[in-house]
């Protein structure tokens, strides 16, 4: 039972990733008490369903967060967890370029793709709002009972397709906008000119599309392991008006 009311505490806040609510000692007493009777004994004014409303707030404001801190400037590219780098089949250019003094292509280059995936981010907090609203009660009690990465897992299962199809034309879009190709070719057509090189001609929309979500969800899911491991860390509002404070 303590790692279901642990399992709660996070599942409501584990997607708000800037969020910094704290409430009082006592206020948390409060909250894990009232969990325990509600999950217990039956003993609160709050049903299954009430509980399981309260939650597809939380993930909502939580989404929201989660994509906007990826979303804005440099949201991939300033943060190491989830920037994106050179795709793993053509480090080799990468290396062979900036050996031949263009280190600065392969930067801009770098840049343009975090770029297109900072641009792709934007349109996940619909797709995520979508799923969250056709949350059943069993996705709520899944999450109540599942392991450290439960609900990061239920969102992914839900949405990662339509993220996809989504993101690709967007990227598709960024990736012209911010010029990749302009940087790719230099870079390319210099490592194909080298001597006992194969050309190379990465699929870099599917790259960039992928790694976008990769790196969306690993955020998701670092700050529930977080949040599951310290449920004081991060403590929504909607968690205090669902269990009391």
């Amino acid at each position: 039972m303590k790692k279901a009311i642990l399992a709660l505490a996070f599942a409501t806040s584990i997607l708000n990733v800037h969020a910094q609510i704290k409430i009082p000692k006592s206020g948390l007493g409060n909250v894990v008490n009232n969990a325990t009777n509600t999950l217990t004994s039956g003993g609160s004014n709050l049903s299954e369903s009430e509980i399981a409303k309260g939650l597809k707030e939380a993930l909502d404001v939580g989404t929201k967060n989660a994509v906007g801190s990826v979303s804005k400037a440099n949201g991939y590219l300033k943060n190491p967890k989830v920037k994106i780098p050179f795709p793993p089949e053509v480090k080799k250019v990468e290396n062979a370029v900036r050996n031949v003094g263009m280190g600065k292509q392969a930067d801009d280059f770098v840049v343009a793709l975090n770029r297109a995936a900072e641009d792709a981010a934007k349109s996940a907090t619909p797709i995520f709002a979508e799923a969250i609203k056709n949350m059943t009660l069993a996705d709520a009690k899944a999450v109540l009972k599942g392991n450290e990465t439960a609900a990061t897992d239920l969102m992914k299962g839900k949405t990662s397709a339509e993220l996809a199809a989504k993101f690709k034309p967007i990227v598709q879009q960024s990736m012209q906008k911010v010029q990749v190709t302009k940087y790719w070719k230099p870079i390319a057509t210099k490592y194909n000119q080298l001597p006992m090189t194969q050309k190379v001609n990465p699929d870099l929309e599917k790259y960039v599309t992928d790694k976008a979500i990769e790196g969306l969800f690993k955020m998701i899911a670092e700050e529930e392991i977080k949040i599951r491991k310290d449920p004081a860390a991060r403590v929504s509002d909607i968690l205090k008006s669902v269990f009391g404070s």
